[in-house]
């Protein structure tokens, strides 16, 4: 096996042992590479269909093929009502997977991330606070989805329904 195959073999058995995301700074001290080498290794490893994401915390391997249940929810709200908009989410029993937008030019915009909890919401929302970053929800005045995974369609529904009591579902 050449040496960029056997990295990325165990940049690969690095994501599958992890219960956290590693950043790429992580992988690259690891693995004694420059965190370059590791943007290139991730890039020709989902070349070949590997699920690694690239969330605020690091890299992720995220199997598709689960048992958990899956929703869309599309939602309006102002940009102080963010943390209380996930933290709807969380405290009932969801993941927030991404958040997607509809730009009028580039079309779907898409970022993973992968928030599970109060604690992943307060750090999410502590970096866009501290960021010259803006939320992607400012680009579509707003409106934005969130694909959501829990461990059941009742999951789902009570999340949608606190959305709702809170205005923030703009359609189920």
């Amino acid at each position: 096996m050449q040496e960029g195959e056997a990295r990325r073999e165990q940049l690969l058995q690095m994501l599958r042992d992890s219960t956290a995301p590693i950043s790429g700074s992580a992988l690259a001290r690891s693995l004694g590479v420059s965190r370059q080498v590791i943007v290139q290794d991730i890039a020709l490893l989902r070349a070949v269909n590997k699920d690694i994401l690239a969330t605020t915390k690091g890299y992720v391997l995220y199997s598709q093929q689960t048992e958990a249940c899956h929703r869309i929810y599309c939602v309006n709200h102002s940009d102080d009502a963010i943390a209380d908009e996930l933290n709807t989410i969380v405290d009932n029993g969801g993941k927030v997977l991404d958040v997607i937008i509809e730009h009028e030019i580039y079309g779907q915009i898409t970022a993973n991330l992968i928030l599970e909890n109060r604690r992943d919401v307060a750090e999410f929302c502590d970096r866009l606070k501290h960021s010259n970053a803006k939320p992607l929800n400012i680009i579509a005045g707003g409106t934005h989805y969130h694909t959501v995974e829990a461990r059941s369609e009742v999951m789902l529904d009570n999340i949608e329904r606190a959305l709702r009591e809170k205005g923030y579902l703009v359609r189920a």
